[in-house]
């Protein structure tokens, strides 16, 4: 993209993390940046730079992230939790993102959205972590604003996720049983190279719609990997192959040696059993081939990492401040099946009868005639229910049914500003996501997360379960249908 009589707007979600604020930088030289980031509190506005705080679970705070961008880029990819308690998998954390992004974007008229994938192996079954990239490219494409996916494999750079791994493991062990994973070819590329096919991708209508795979000059092993890496350190560690180390151990193995949570390791480790190589029908001469080669790469990294920790040792050490309170807060998201032809709102009615029916005579659920919904213990001599949750018909539309969490015993009222129960049908698939945000529970915390969120999660379980076998059995569900003339149990 080159400098026009108009600078363009590009909404860059991820803007603080490793990878946005490098591209920061590259795309103030020719377009105004709407900088996306959870917090942008202590964020300062430039000539061409303006920071929003915009939490992607909010489909609000979507749209108000999005407003009067022409472009957008997609960074985000929710492996670490997200809250103090965080229940579900990064794959349904992941929908729920895009799918926010997604259809903001439609609605404020992006013309084109830029999101940062892997490159899919042609395999039968993919890793998780590449199903979602998959998935996230799909749903991203589900409401009809152009997207170019660029492909890459593993990217390397001073922070992010592989490399830095990778990189640890070098320089933590002077002698390296290595599994079978370190064998498998893949595709490396310098983060430069990344950088630029991202920008040159921004207002390319020839690439719009499409899916690109990038990577360097180089296929390389793992184990080639390594070496090279060893090198630039001036390393030189005794390698050895080791044929019968699990993917299952090796994950964990990594994540202990390199002190890596797992929520970051486990599903890379898994992707390793997959070539990564980029595919020549899905590359293009203008923006998939880099030509830093892998070894420039880890030293240019390595150095940049070795003056970031110059520079925080020379800061002066800020003096010791009381911690502030701990929030609470909790996420917690299922996937579950929907049958043929059924929307959100059909999932959120048949939930809250079917929780009444199975939980009977322990708990009743009532709903009145705008669907608010009460849940409550038969036995408790109080009118005060354990939850009331109350229907949002703003926010809410066939593939989505929106509950704010408003009142009821398990309900810290003080602390409670943007607690809501979700359901949201999942794009072109027979699935539908089950999520709470920002819920704030009363019960002490300990109690709390030894309890109610351990019930919560058999329940979602069985109900997953009772939706499959009647799928199964090709058992109609009409006659289950609850019918809500009136404020009564369900």
């Amino acid at each position: 993209m080159t400098e026009t009589k108009r600078r363009p707007v590009v909404a860059l979600t991820g803007a603080s993390g490793y990878i946005g604020n490098h591209l920061l930088t590259y795309l103030t030289k020719f377009a105004d940046v709407i900088a996306l980031t959870r917090n942008a509190d202590n964020k300062e506005d430039s000539e061409h730079v303006t920071w929003r705080s915009c939490d992607l679970y909010s489909m609000s705070d979507a749209d108000e992230g999005l407003k009067g961008a022409d472009f957008a880029v997609y960074l985000v990819h929710s492996m670490m939790p997200s809250a103090k308690l965080t229940q579900g998998s990064f794959e349904d954390m992941d929908v729920i993102l895009a799918d926010n992004f997604a259809q903001a974007a439609y609605r404020q008229g992006v013309k084109q959205t830029i999101y940062l994938s892997g490159i899919i192996p042609k395999a039968k079954k993919l890793s998780r972590h590449l199903e979602s990239r998959l998935e996230v490219e799909e749903v991203l494409r589900a409401y009809g604003t152009p997207v170019t996916a660029i492909r890459a494999g593993l990217i390397v750079g001073p922070k992010g996720s592989s490399f830095p791994i990778l990189a640890k493991l070098v320089k933590r062990l002077p002698v390296m049983a290595l599994p079978k994973w370190t064998r498998t070819k893949t595709h490396p590329i310098a983060l430069a190279d990344v950088l630029q096919a991202l920008q040159k991708s921004i207002g390319n209508e020839r690439l719009s719609g499409r899916s690109i795979d990038v990577g360097g000059p180089e296929v390389m092993t793992y184990k080639d990997m390594m070496i090279q890496t060893a090198e630039a350190m001036g390393k030189q560690p005794k390698l050895f192959n080791l044929p019968f180390l699990t993917v299952k151990l090796s994950r964990l193995w990594v994540s202990l040696t390199t002190n890596t949570p797992k929520e970051t390791v486990y599903p890379l480790i898994e992707s390793l059993v997959h070539p990564m190589i980029a595919h020549k029908e899905l590359m293009d001469e203008e923006v998939s081939y880099g030509k830093t080669t892998f070894k420039e790469a880890a030293k240019q990294a390595l150095e940049e990492e070795r003056e970031e920790q110059e520079r925080q040792a020379k800061k002066p050490k800020k003096p010791n401040v009381a911690p502030s309170e701990i929030q609470h807060d909790v996420r917690s998201v299922q996937r579950i099946p929907l049958p043929e032809g059924k929307s959100a709102n059909w999932a959120a009615q048949y939930y809250v009868k079917w929780l009444s029916g199975v939980m009977n005579p322990l708990l009743t659920a009532e709903v009145d005639k705008e669907l608010n919904c009460k849940i409550g213990f038969h036995f408790l001599l109080t009118n005060n229910p354990l939850l009331e949750l109350s229907y949002s018909h703003e926010r809410s539309q066939k593939d989505r049914a929106l509950y704010y969490i408003t009142g009821g015993i398990f309900d810290n009222k003080e602390k409670n500003e943007r607690g809501r129960l979700e359901f949201r049908k999942i794009p072109d698939k027979n699935e539908c996501i089950v999520a709470i945000h920002d819920y704030m529970p009363s019960l002490p915390w300990f109690i709390y997360k030894y309890t109610q969120a351990k019930a919560h999660l058999w329940v979602m379980y069985q109900f997953r379960k009772h939706l499959e076998r009647r799928i199964h059995q090709s058992k109609p569900f009409e006659r289950d249908w609850p019918t809500y003339s009136e404020t009564s149990p369900c």
